[in-house]
């Protein structure tokens, strides 16, 4: 499927409680999209955290009556932003994303405004080094992360990690990253700190491999002129399937690196509320 994208700049107003208008949408491939919404006036977040999302479900069979269907999704645009991105799998039969993939410009979109997540710079002691490994739709919350200016007064350097079965899911990321460059709030910011590593398991891609592999035999490393993982240096965050998040987790505390939270920051997080 080739990409497509359609923007409006239309100013309608939502039906639905905690609403929101869809501003434009954008497929990737046949199982991959994004989307952006207006942004509640009242919503405060920070950059990688998420929100529940959905739409109204199909009429209950006895009662007639809708009910929403929700499901977290990490917010996919920086906290400055005026609107809302989120990025999102497509599941044929999926409850929520069999609907959700047929969102067009103008639609209506169920956002409840409270904001939580694991996924914060606030949630790391300070370091030189950020990694953000990332498979599949997990990237949404760096890509929220890699367009706050405050991640690059943190660290000196950020290196993004996305794994995915095929070259075109790569897309939504290898765009988003390409465009920091010029990009006008931090594009001076970016400069060379932003090191990208992009990966296939299944598609003959320039590198092959899974993340965990790669960063276990040194290939990660080595590829990129890094020192081996080191607690004094070194920050993680992790997003993707549990088996991810567990292997990763094993790899940061081999090195001697500690699991933060909100309220006890540390050296790696994990985001447990991601599934897809």
């Amino acid at each position: 499927m080739t990409e497509q994208s359609v923007v409006t700049t239309e100013k309608a107003k939502p039906v639905l409680p905690d609403a929101q208008i869809v501003k434009s949408v954008t497929h990737y491939t046949d199982h991959l999209f994004s989307f952006r919404l207006s942004r509640p006036q009242s919503l405060r977040f920070r950059s990688g955290e998420f929100v529940m999302i959905g739409l109204m479900g199909d009429p209950d069979e006895k009662t007639g009556k809708q009910r929403p269907l929700l499901r977290a999704y990490s917010i996919a645009s920086p906290s400055w932003d005026e609107e809302l991105e989120f990025y999102s799998i497509k599941v044929q039969d999926g409850p929520l994303t069999s609907k959700l993939q047929n969102i067009k410009v103008g639609d209506e979109v169920i956002v409840r405004p409270k904001p939580v997540g694991t996924l914060v710079l606030d949630a790391l002691l300070p370091a030189k080094r950020m990694y953000f490994i990332a498979t599949g739709t997990g990237i949404a919350p760096f890509a929220s992360l890699m367009r706050d200016p405050d991640l690059y007064e943190r660290y000196d350097e950020v290196i993004m990690c996305h794994t995915c079965r095929e070259v075109a899911e790569l897309k939504y990321g290898a765009d988003l990253i390409a465009s920091l460059a010029t990009d006008p709030l931090i594009g001076e910011m970016v400069g060379d700190k932003l090191k990208y590593y992009p990966t296939t398991t299944r598609e003959e891609s320039p590198k092959m491999g899974r993340i965990t592999t790669l960063m276990k035999d040194g290939t990660l490393a080595a590829d990129l002129g890094l020192p081996p993982l080191n607690p004094e240096t070194d920050r993680l965050m992790v997003c993707g399937s549990m088996g991810l998040n567990t292997d990763i987790k094993e790899i940061c505390e081999a090195a001697g690196l500690t699991e933060g939270s909100n309220s006890a920051p540390a050296e790696f997080v994990v985001e447990k509320a991601f599934v897809g």
